[in-house]
């Protein structure tokens, strides 16, 4: 099983893209329970919001990988929590570390439209470049394999396709 997260600041298009991807190969997702977590509880989150984000995001990405599917799909996972942790408070526990991590990251350029949906908080250009930076940062910290995925959604989808394909 190879498992491909999809990385980046918000309104990058990382829910849409591996919705599309699961579509065109049959790869099964783990949906984003952060987004869940902020529609249930709202966006003023706290170190403990991102702690529980991250341990439940954790037990449905290893619920999912029991099918042991060729291809797994995360639409996050807490690797990103950290990321979130460093823009909304400068540090990150050591807990948001050490989770397993993917075999492939996608990182998702900040170079479409942001959308305002109720649950995202970065919008200005300022804003997006430093989550961007922030993470990219964690992928590099700990040393995973990423790929940079950018430009229009059709581009993305051809890239994130070639970059699993390469995998496989």
């Amino acid at each position: 099983m190879i498992r491909v997260c999809l990385h980046g600041a918000e309104s990058t298009g990382k829910s849409t893209l591996a919705e599309a991807l699961s579509a065109r190969f049959g790869w099964p997702v783990v949906p984003e329970y952060g987004r869940t977590y902020a529609e249930e509880h709202g966006i003023d989150f706290t170190m403990d919001d991102l702690l529980a984000i991250a341990r439940e995001q954790d037990r449905l990405m290893r619920e999912a990988a029991k099918s042991q599917p060729a291809i797994l799909l995360l639409d996050t996972d807490p690797l990103m929590t950290a990321a979130w942790a460093e823009m909304l408070f400068g540090s990150v526990p050591a807990e948001l570390l050490v989770y397993a991590k993917a075999e492939l990251y996608l990182l998702f350029s900040p170079d479409v439209a942001w959308v305002a949906d109720g649950t995202r908080l970065f919008g200005s250009r300022a804003e997006r470049a430093r989550f961007a930076a922030i993470a990219e940062d964690m992928l590099v910290r700990t040393g995973v394999s990423f790929r940079r995925i950018g430009g229009d959604w059709r581009e993305r989808e051809r890239e994130a396709a070639a970059a699993i394909g390469a995998l496989l």
